[in-house]
């Protein structure tokens, strides 16, 4: 039997609508302003039927600087768990400041779902809508999906695998490197 593969997810702005003000993607303030990507549900379902866990990795820093409650964070994740096929949701609520090992760009979250389930990172995906996603995602050794929303940001430090402009392209993707892979 092999190994099991996951598919990480960013949050904001793959599964949900980033909130864009001035080319600059925030999370959701709320459970009333989380909005799915078109989609969401049935993009998670051909990923579970693909064979991957599906692993939610995502930073929320706001907690750490005040601005948000750790309990509304969880109550998002909740309505979240309630509508798509997500296996866990791994969250870092550290600020830059704080040098953690979790805060994307590091592949902290990722290797601790490695640690835990034995999960075959060479075989898993990272898909992501900011620099800090595919960094994370190339460091821990996974293909990184890069969905890019032209943000007005850097891009990461390595080039994604892919790049798309929505979660069906990336799910659509991921589809053709598992035919390829594995007939």
């Amino acid at each position: 039997m092999s190994q099991p593969r996951a598919v990480f997810l960013d949050r904001d702005g793959v599964l949900n609508r980033a909130i864009v003000r001035e080319g600059k993607p925030y999370p959701p303030a709320c459970r009333q302003e989380m909005e799915l990507v078109m989609d969401a549900a049935s993009c998670l379902e051909r990923l579970k039927d693909m064979g991957f866990q599906l692993i939610v990795v995502t930073n929320q820093p706001d907690v750490a600087r005040g601005t948000q409650k750790r309990e509304e964070v969880e109550a998002m994740h909740a309505w979240m768990q309630e509508r798509l096929a997500v296996d866990e949701f791994r969250v870092c609520y550290h600020d830059d400041g704080e040098q953690c090992q979790c805060r994307k760009p590091k592949a902290g979250l990722l290797m601790e779902a490695m640690a835990e389930h034995g999960l075959d990172l060479a075989r898993s995906y990272m898909v992501g809508d900011r620099w800090r996603d595919i960094d994370a995602g190339a460091t821990a050794g996974c293909r990184t999906v890069w969905i890019d929303s032209n943000y007005n940001e850097r891009g990461p430090s390595r080039p994604a695998d892919v790049r798309v402009k929505s979660l069906a392209e990336a799910v659509d993707w991921i589809y053709e490197q598992e035919r390829k892979d594995h007939g």
